[in-house]
């Protein structure tokens, strides 16, 4: 059922309008330079070699005239140098992020590929893809989180992702990529006969789907009807017996050992196929939760965070891109962490 009205007088604000954490490495790095300059400023006058003599003639400079001018010069070059430092610091974080928005909006449509090339060119680089809901807000929300999530990767292992896809399952060929991320939205229809051979060959070939009701924790508060949506668009797919995902699974431990694995929200399970089905390494092809973990990731246009994980903040966060990385390493290698090569490593990180 619909959530009750608000009582009279109250008004309900969207989580999203919270402002953004704002990353200080480069106001704090730029400060560093300034304090610098000024310290050799300063060092410099202890010295004497900033004053100016008595007399403001040539005739009457004291020997020392020649090395106080260099002094001086030098001192204003160093002031400058560590002003322009600041200042290239200061605009370069925002000027990457924001270039980096602007690169992660190309191929925002559905079988749309990479600076508007043809699908096909989602075959020349490793991509991660979602399924277009036809929400604009939502769409967005998961092409910047995959885009974030893709960058985040990219500077923390040795994979090269690029920029994420919208796919239509009916329409697109799927098998160029080895993540599928479908948020849910209330009025999400049920897949037609095409989009489900093609999504049920997408899973016998290897590849994962990632669905997120995107309402654990809240009762449904934040997407309500999508757990009913969820039913109606798995009726017909080849989904295996599912279970919570144990301890000691491969993706807790595909590139970080994760004791939880949380999103935008925090709690509840992840789930993920009961069983292992050597055909495809043991890898499930289904993974189920509700933690919106696309608006964990996502990076606006500033290179900001647009919304707030609830309720741990900067280190949820943090736990968010690491399950990410997991779910990209999970589908990349597949049950490669599982074999007994890794386990004394594993079990020496856990200090056993």
């Amino acid at each position: 059922p619909p959530p009750p009205p608000p009582p009279p007088g109250t008004a309900l604000l969207g989580i999203g309008g919270v402002p953004a954490e704002r990353d200080l490495g480069p106001w704090l790095l730029a400060l560093a330079l300034l304090l610098l300059a000024a310290d050799l400023l300063v060092s410099l006058g202890l010295r004497g070699l900033l004053r100016r003599s008595a007399g403001g003639g040539a005739g009457d400079r004291p020997a020392g005239g020649a090395a106080g001018g260099r002094g001086r010069r030098a001192a204003g070059a160093a002031a400058l140098l560590g002003l322009g430092l600041g200042l290239a610091l200061l605009a370069a974080g925002p000027a990457r992020a924001q270039g980096s928005a602007q690169g992660s909006a190309q191929g925002s449509g559905p079988g749309s590929g990479q600076g508007g090339d043809s699908p096909e060119a989602a075959a020349l680089a490793t991509r991660l893809a979602y399924v277009a809901t036809g929400d604009a807000q939502l769409d967005e929300t998961l092409r910047s989180g995959l885009a974030g999530l893709s960058d985040y990767v990219n500077r923390r292992t040795a994979a090269a992702l690029a920029e994420p896809m919208a796919v239509d399952p009916a329409r697109d060929d799927l098998s160029l990529y080895p993540l599928l991320y479908w948020a849910l939205t209330a009025d999400a229809p049920q897949p037609d006969p095409a989009a489900v051979a093609a999504l049920n060959a997408f899973m016998r070939a290897g590849g994962i789907i990632l669905f997120d009701t995107r309402d654990e924790g809240s009762g449904e508060g934040f997407a309500p009807g999508t757990r009913a949506a969820l039913r109606r668009v798995t009726r017909d797919l080849a989904i295996p017996p599912l279970a919570p995902i144990p301890d000691e699974h491969v993706l807790r431990r595909a590139f970080y050992l994760l004791p939880e694995m949380p999103g935008r929200f925090a709690g509840g399970e992840v789930w993920a196929a009961r069983d292992q089905d050597r055909a495809n390494d043991s890898v499930s092809p289904v993974i189920i939760g509700g933690h919106d973990w696309a608006s964990a990731w996502a990076v606006d246009r500033n290179g900001q965070s647009p919304y707030a994980p609830i309720p741990g903040g900067a280190r949820q966060r943090t736990l968010a891109y690491r399950f990410g990385v997991n779910l990209v390493m999970y589908a990349l290698t597949g049950n490669y962490k599982g074999d007994q090569v890794h386990v004394p490593a594993i079990l020496e990180r856990l200090g056993n």
